[in-house]
């Protein structure tokens, strides 16, 4: 069942510092820029370079699953993978699509004095371009994206979290984390954080429910009227 925003407002009442994901609650990363599109040029510069990537690599659509594989394959590969990446994502934001509420959850936190934290699998040059270009970098109090180099800092592991909240000073029962996959509950549970689930797309809620989310909505804009 979708949160009303009283559900909301209680689970929010004590937080003070709001861990957010990227892809999905503030924006459509792959949208302008499709994510199978950004594999597939990954794979040609591998080609480009005179190197041959990994098998099962064709079957990868998702850039963040491809980096993964290849890393495990070949980690002589990574860091080149991972730069590679890092500018495909940054062009493909350029062309993202701005999440409906996404930017009233960050004008809400501000406004209720909370400090926000983006805490993504996306490289961290990419989200920090798109606040740029959206003027929301003041909204935000750090960006953690995946370490460059090194995927296995992507979530679930709960390594950008505990950055984000060391960074900030904050413990697990002053903070909040709002992803739309289980891998953002299983990374907030890892570090006693709930988590909002953001069920953007259909069969999502059944993911995020029984991953364990503390409660689950489909409009960001809920989450900045629960917020206010």
């Amino acid at each position: 069942m979708t949160a009303t925003l009283q559900q909301l407002a209680d689970v929010l009442r004590p937080v003070k510092h709001v861990l957010l994901d990227f892809d999905g609650p503030v924006c459509s990363v792959f949208a302008g820029l499709p994510a199978p599109e950004v594999a597939r040029r990954l794979r040609e510069g591998l080609l480009a370079a005179g190197e041959r990537a990994p098998a099962g690599a064709d079957e990868k659509n998702d850039p963040l699953a491809l980096l993964r594989l290849i890393s495990d394959a070949r980690p002589d590969l990574t860091e080149r993978t991972d730069t590679a990446l890092a500018a495909l994502e940054t062009e493909a934001v350029r062309a993202a699509r701005p999440t409906p509420g996404g930017e009233s959850v960050l004008l809400a936190c501000a406004r209720s004095g909370r400090l926000v934290s983006v805490v993504s699998n996306n490289a961290g040059v990419a989200i920090e371009a798109y606040l740029t270009e959206y003027g929301l970098s003041d909204y935000v109090a750090g960006v953690f994206g995946r370490a460059p180099g090194d995927p296995s800092s992507m979530k679930p592991n709960p390594r950008l979290l505990l950055e984000a909240m060391e960074a900030a000073g904050t413990e697990p029962e002053h903070c909040i984390f709002i992803g739309d996959a289980a891998r953002d509950v299983e990374a907030g549970e890892a570090v006693s954080v709930p988590t909002i689930g953001y069920a953007n797309k259909p069969g999502k809620h059944a993911k995020l429910a029984a991953a364990g989310a503390v409660v689950i909505v489909e409009s960001m804009q809920l989450i900045a009227d629960a917020l206010t």
